[in-house]
C-alpha cells in the first residue's frame, strides 16, 4: 500500500474496480486510449486499497456523467504506477502516499509528470492494537512495553515471537527494520493482501482476541473495529532516510495527485477537473464503507455519493 517511507505504502481487495492489494503490475495492459490527443478519453491508475478505489470511482462517475468522457481504469502497483504515468500509459494517479525518489525523477528532473495538488486527505501509517485490548492493558500502546506482551501475539506463523501482522508483501513498509532496530521480540507476518488482513482482523475482533497490526488511516474498517495506535519513537524529518536504520514512527502524509505532463497540458476539461478534485477523509470513508462494508459496486457507491453531495463535486467543475 501504499506505503509511505521513501517510497503508501499502504491497501483493500478488488471490490469491483480491480484485483486486491499487491496484484501484479498491469502497466503493459494499460488502455490504448491513455493520453490520446483530441479524444475525450481518460485513463486512471487505480491502486488496490479501497480508499484509492473510492477516489477513482467518484472521479470516473463525474467525468462520464457530467463531462462526457470515456474513462478506463488500470490497476498498477505503487512504484510501477509512476513509470506508467510517465510513459502516458495512464493519465492520472489520484492517491500517492509519498514516493520522493519517483517524484524527483519524473516531476523535477524529467518533467514527464505534473504535481496536481493535494487530494485533501492526510494519510498515516502505524502499528495498531484493537481498542478493547488497549483498554485492558493501557501501557501496551507504548512500544517500550511491547515485549512484555509478546506472548499475547504469538501465532503458529511467528516462530515463538509476537506477531506483527502486515498486509501484502508488495507494500513498502519500515516494519522489519523497526522490529530489528528497536530490538523487539516480534516477527513480521504477511497476511498476503489487505483483504486477507482485514478478514483476520475482523475474526480476531469478533472473539476479542489480541492482535498487533500494521495499519493506516483513513481506513473504513476503523469504524467497525476501533483501533488504538501504538506510540513508536517520534518521527523526525530524515529519520527514515536509510530504510535499513529506521527506528522512528511513520509520518503523517498529505496525499497527493499526479498527472502525466502531456495530459496536464492537453487534457482539457478532464485535466482541469482532476486538478480540482479534492475531498475530505469523511467523504472518502463514506464511499469506502459503501464499497467494502455494504458490498456495493464502486459505480453504485459513486452514484450514491454524487447524488448526495452536489455541493462538493460541483466545485470541481467550476
Amino acid at each position: 500500500m501504499r506505503f509511505r517511507t521513501t517510497a503508501p505504502v499502504a491497501a483493500v481487495a478488488a471490490l469491483g474496480l480491480t484485483a486486491g492489494c499487491g496484484a501484479a503490475d498491469m502497466t503493459k495492459q494499460a488502455s490504448p486510449f491513455a493520453n490520446a490527443r483530441g479524444s475525450k478519453t481518460v485513463t486512471l491508475s487505480v491502486q488496490s486499497w479501497v480508499g484509492a478505489q473510492s477516489n477513482v470511482a467518484v472521479a470516473q462517475y463525474v467525468l462520464e456523467h457530467e463531462l462526457g468522457y470515456r474513462v478506463d481504469t488500470v490497476q498498477v502497483d505503487e512504484v510501477p504506477a509512476w513509470d506508467a504515468l510517465s510513459q502516458g500509459r495512464v493519465d492520472a494517479l489520484l492517491e500517492d502516499w509519498g514516493h520522493p525518489d519517483q517524484e524527483k525523477r519524473y516531476v523535477a528532473d524529467k518533467k514527464t509528470i505534473t504535481d496536481a495538488g493535494e487530494l485533501g486527505v492526510t494519510g498515516h501509517i502505524g502499528w495498531f492494537v484493537p481498542t478493547y485490548l488497549a483498554k485492558r492493558h493501557p501501557d501496551i500502546t507504548d512500544w517500550r512495553n511491547l515485549d512484555k506482551y509478546a506472548s499475547l501475539f504469538r501465532t503458529a506463523e511467528s516462530g515463538g515471537k509476537g506477531q506483527l501482522m502486515d498486509g501484502s508483501p508488495s507494500y513498502v513498509t519500515n516494519d522489519k527494520a523497526l522490529v530489528a532496530n528497536l530490538k523487539l521480540d516480534y516477527q513480521v507476518v504477511f497476511a498476503g493482501s489487505e483483504a486477507a488482513q482485514i478478514t483476520q482482523m475482523k475474526q480476531f475482533a469478533k472473539d476479542e482476541k489480541p492482535f498487533l497490526t500494521y495499519w493506516y488511516t483513513p481506513q473504513w474498517l476503523s469504524k467497525k473495529v476501533p483501533m488504538t495506535e501504538v506510540r513508536l519513537p517520534p518521527y523526525k524529518e530524515g529519520c527514515d532516510a536509510d530504510p535499513a536504520k529506521v527506528a522512528c514512527a511513520y509520518p503523517h502524509t498529505p496525499l497527493k495527485k499526479f498527472l502525466n505532463a502531456d495530459f496536464a497540458k492537453s487534457g482539457g476539461k478532464a485535466a482541469a477537473f482532476l486538478k480540482k478534485f479534492r475531498w475530505t477523509t469523511e467523504d472518502q470513508n463514506e464511499v469506502s464503507l459503501m464499497i467494502a462494508d455494504q458490498r456495493m459496486s464502486p459505480q453504485d457507491a459513486a452514484r450514491t455519493w454524487v447524488r448526495g453531495h452536489p455541493e462538493v463535486w460541483k466545485r470541481w467543475l467550476s
